[in-house]
């Protein structure tokens, strides 16, 4: 019967602890789009250029649109691997870029995602807009295609 209870107890645990692993297996698309977003500023802050390169396909684009004194709109491109090299330069202060309200979409492999966003060097406010991000589901997992992103001193969309 001790045997018999043993044997019962280890049946139930592994039972349990079989099903953990597949609910933690089972996230939606969602939250792992937002894993990966997160990922990305986790690495920005600590200044960790191996988490942000993992984050991006190979030849992933970066967009910045602003518009100029005059109104005229402005588009800079940037090459991804200067972006991940200047995370991973040491810096005097911690790059971070506080997000919220984040809205995700998905369609199969393609997702969108629209980030408002806040940014500060160390703790002074430098400028806020808007992250727009492309995502494709790879064999590995979401990876971020494209990145275009507004940037301004105001308004802010506030969370």
């Amino acid at each position: 019967m001790k045997s018999y209870t043993i044997n019962l107890y280890r049946a139930i645990l592994m039972s349990c602890l079989l099903l953990v692993s597949l609910v933690v297996q089972a996230q939606s698309p969602e939250t792992e789009i937002r894993n990966v977003i997160d990922q990305l500023f986790t690495g920005m802050r600590t200044g960790d250029s191996s988490l942000v390169s993992k984050s991006f396909l190979a030849d992933a684009t970066l967009q910045s649109v602003s518009a100029g004194q005059d109104g005229s709109i402005r588009i800079q491109k940037d090459a991804i691997q200067g972006f991940i090299k200047a995370v991973g330069t040491p810096h005097s202060s911690i790059w971070d870029e506080q997000i919220y309200g984040v809205q995700i979409k998905v369609d199969g492999p393609i997702a969108h995602a629209w980030v408002p966003y806040k940014f500060f060097v160390g703790t002074t406010f430098s400028h806020c807009g808007v992250n727009s991000f492309t995502m494709i589901r790879m064999d590995s997992g979401w990876k971020i295609a494209s990145i275009t992103d507004t940037r301004r001193k105001e308004p802010c969309i506030e969370p």
